[in-house]
């Protein structure tokens, strides 16, 4: 007999190892009248996998986690997106300076893809970061039109990145001001 689940746990490891008594049979028993009752629990799994929009990639500046969420429960996605955050955010994803870390996001967006079924990825960057400074230099980031366009360009090679690993994903893509705000880019 094989367990109900992806890996034996403690209310399968009896049946594998081929004990079955009248406590298991009640168990079983008392499961399946549950989901007979129930039946929309018999479907949780489906509906878990389904409520899921978006992956968010952030950057890790304490400054933003809370505007971020805002950002987010505007939209009304609080708790239909999973979230993936490294310094830069799509910065740390496309700059060769931190060529070692991108190997985590794209497994993780794999992973996202295929344990949620998201539609679209969410990258936002923000004003003042540090790792964009780190990766481009002081001189690529000073001054908010120099800043702008080096986010441009970072968002759009991590775009274009995206379209080529997964074709069929969405991709949305922002600057976020230190204020909150918004400006989608792309």
């Amino acid at each position: 007999m094989t367990p109900a689940h992806e890996t034996a746990c403690g209310c399968c490891a009896d049946l594998l190892r081929g004990r079955f008594d009248r406590r298991r049979f009640l168990h079983l028993a008392a499961g399946a009248g549950a989901m007979a009752a129930f039946p929309s629990f018999a479907l949780a799994r489906d509906n878990y996998q389904t409520v899921y929009e978006a992956m968010l990639l952030t950057c890790i500046d304490p400054r933003f986690p809370g505007l971020t969420f805002n950002y987010m429960q505007g939209r009304g996605m609080v708790g239909k997106y999973s979230q993936f955050s490294l310094a830069g955010s799509a910065i740390g994803v496309v700059a060769p300076t931190f060529k070692a870390w991108q190997p985590a996001f794209w497994e993780n967006l794999g992973a996202s893809i295929r344990l949620h079924h998201i539609p679209k990825v969410i990258a936002i960057n923000h004003r003042d970061c540090g790792a964009a400074r780190i990766a481009y230099g002081a001189e690529r980031v000073d001054g908010a039109e120099k800043e702008t366009l080096t986010h441009k360009a970072a968002l759009a090679e991590f775009r274009g990145e995206v379209g080529k690993r997964h074709p069929a994903l969405q991709v949305e893509t922002g600057l976020m001001g230190l204020d909150g705000k918004i400006e989608m880019l792309g």
